[in-house]
């Protein structure tokens, strides 16, 4: 093996060094990025791009850059095996890499959008009418528990309430608003629960069984 390398000429010797070297570090971030790790804290190299480039689409990024050398290594010495000139080789594998950057690109902002997509915003809640889970003390005394539709889905949260009176278990409440460390200030809620469609109905036609019954 180290015979083998060290009859290469200088180009080869490079590519083989890049993809070699490349391809291990880009397995580590993949792995860690995949796998819930920060491959950021590599050199805090990302964080420092992140300062400079700001936040969203980063084409430049400590795992962008792997991506480049890991691609310009291999794409390099399958120029070389091909037999291409020197100078195409370096042309076809510096476009190859830029091509794997703007894909990891893309790539790690859609992922970041999914993610952000998915993150709850507490203060979508607010507005939201819902019912106490755990019975919440009196005047923010002790925290309780509602459930309440959230970004399109039932949520159990922690809330308190500024009310007098505590909010027992099954009392209809509404969000008016929420603490910095994302607990629900609630109270009783002041609108009429309005029955559902079947549920009115079920009423017209017990009035009119009664009416007729008379």
């Amino acid at each position: 093996m180290v015979e083998w390398f060290s009859n290469l000429e200088f180009l080869p010797k490079v590519y083989w060094l890049v993809a070699i070297i490349g391809s291990l570090i880009f397995s580590i971030v993949m792995i860690m990025a995949f796998t819930g790790g920060d491959a950021d804290d590599l050199g805090n190299f990302d964080a420092d791009m992140d300062a400079d480039f700001g936040a969203g689409f980063q084409f430049i990024s400590f795992k962008n850059l792997v991506g480049f050398f890991t691609i310009f290594g291999w794409s390099g010495i399958a120029c070389i095996d091909a037999g291409l000139s020197k100078p195409i080789t370096v042309i076809v594998s510096v476009l190859c890499g830029l091509v794997m950057m703007t894909v990891m690109a893309a790539l790690f902002y859609f992922i970041s959008k999914l993610t952000d997509s998915g993150t709850l915003n507490y203060k979508n809640a607010i507005d939201a009418v819902g019912e106490v889970y755990l019975t919440i003390g009196a005047d923010r005394s002790r925290i309780g528990k509602v459930t309440v539709n959230v970004q399109g889905t039932m949520r159990e949260l922690d809330a308190l309430t500024d009310s007098l009176t505590e909010l027992k278990s099954g009392t209809i409440i509404k969000v008016l608003d929420v603490t910095s460390n994302g607990i629900l200030i609630v109270d009783n809620t002041r609108k009429p629960i309005k029955p559902s469609h079947a549920e009115n109905e079920q009423l017209q036609e017990g009035e009119n069984r009664l009416l007729s019954n008379d």
